[in-house]
């Protein structure tokens, strides 16, 4: 496994990160789909196996019980500070005034939830899930800079919104003398590629790493286009998605399924290969709910593709919506 520094910061990452949306209580949140705890736990086992120190969650994920899981795993199998751990707020938590959103009064009362939920004293990457229009960017960044100070949180990072709003959060950090975002975690792959358009040349000139979600967009691009799962099934926010320029789309996933056959390797290496080879990102967050998921995504760090197979893959995209955000 190779590890690379997370943007122009000092924290260094694993090149693949595990995406923990998978693990939670099913009858908890809106995830019926998640692995029970007991069905989590081997996969968090088996990616330190293989090198992955990156563990991506969130607090909403299953309403709070991704966080609790992945915590006990992490506290039973690995040195805390041999792993980063990766969480982020925004969602709504409860009902009522303040329960949800980037406001000062969410924030420090969620950071604190997500440390107990996790089972540590700092976390490594904290993130805003998404923009909040009703905060200013100056109340989010200086509340985020606080808890930096205080030690709860090391770094910080934002997620899948316009590069303007990115970087307006950007420039009150920069005014105020405050912490500033190292990472974007943004919606990427082979069949959404818009923030190739403003936020990865952003990210590029600003030193910010970017970690892309949904790099196989929701398994799109490793089986048969119209095969259906218990997560495409089920998946409420992941149903949004993808239904755009279905034409292409195919056609795109065509595309991967054609490169992997002469290959000779699973879809899901070629699709994820691609990503990690384009110059804004530096590391997937890739899902797993089977193992051979893993084995996947780290055998995909060490294949090449061709500039032959990278226009392939490539020809028959046009422009989306933007769609995640």
């Amino acid at each position: 496994m190779e590890y690379v520094r997370l943007g122009q910061s000092g924290l260094q990452v694993s090149k693949v990160i595990l995406g923990c949306m998978s693990y939670g209580d099913p009858a908890r949140g809106n995830h019926q789909w998640s692995l029970r705890e007991d069905e989590s736990r081997p996969f968090v086992q088996k990616a330190l196996e293989l090198g992955i120190t990156t563990f991506d969650t969130a607090n909403v994920y299953s309403d709070g019980s991704s966080e609790e899981i992945v915590g006990r795993a992490l506290a039973d199998f690995a040195r805390r500070e041999e792993v980063v751990i990766a969480t982020k707020v925004h969602g709504v938590m409860r009902s009522g005034p303040n329960g949800h959103g980037l406001s000062r009064a969410h924030i420090m009362e969620q950071i604190d939830a997500s440390l107990r939920r996790l089972g540590t004293d700092y976390i490594d990457l904290y993130q805003i899930h998404r923009r909040d229009p009703d905060v200013s960017a100056e109340e989010t960044m200086e509340a985020l800079h606080d808890l930096v100070k205080a030690g709860k949180v090391r770094y910080l990072g934002a997620s899948s919104m316009y590069a303007w709003q990115f970087a307006e959060y950007q420039h009150a950090a920069d005014l105020n003398g405050w912490t500033r975002f190292v990472s974007m975690q943004d919606h990427y792959n082979l069949i959404n590629r818009e923030e190739e358009r403003e936020m990865h040349p952003y990210c590029l000139d600003q030193g910010v790493g970017v970690i892309p979600w949904s790099p196989l967009a929701r398994g799109k691009l490793t089986r048969d286009w119209d095969a259906q799962t218990s997560r495409s099934e089920t998946d409420v926010f992941g149903q949004t998605l993808y239904v755009q320029a279905e034409e292409s789309d195919r056609a795109v996933a065509a595309a991967v399924a054609a490169v992997a056959e002469a290959r000779g390797v699973p879809r899901a290496r070629v699709a994820l290969a691609w990503v990690m080879q384009q110059p804004a990102v530096t590391a997937p967050i890739v899902g797993a709910t089977k193992m051979s998921h893993l084995d996947d995504a780290v055998a995909a760090t060490e294949l090449t593709l061709t500039d032959a197979e990278l226009a392939q893959l490539q020809a028959e995209y046009i422009p989306h919506a933007v769609a995640g955000f």
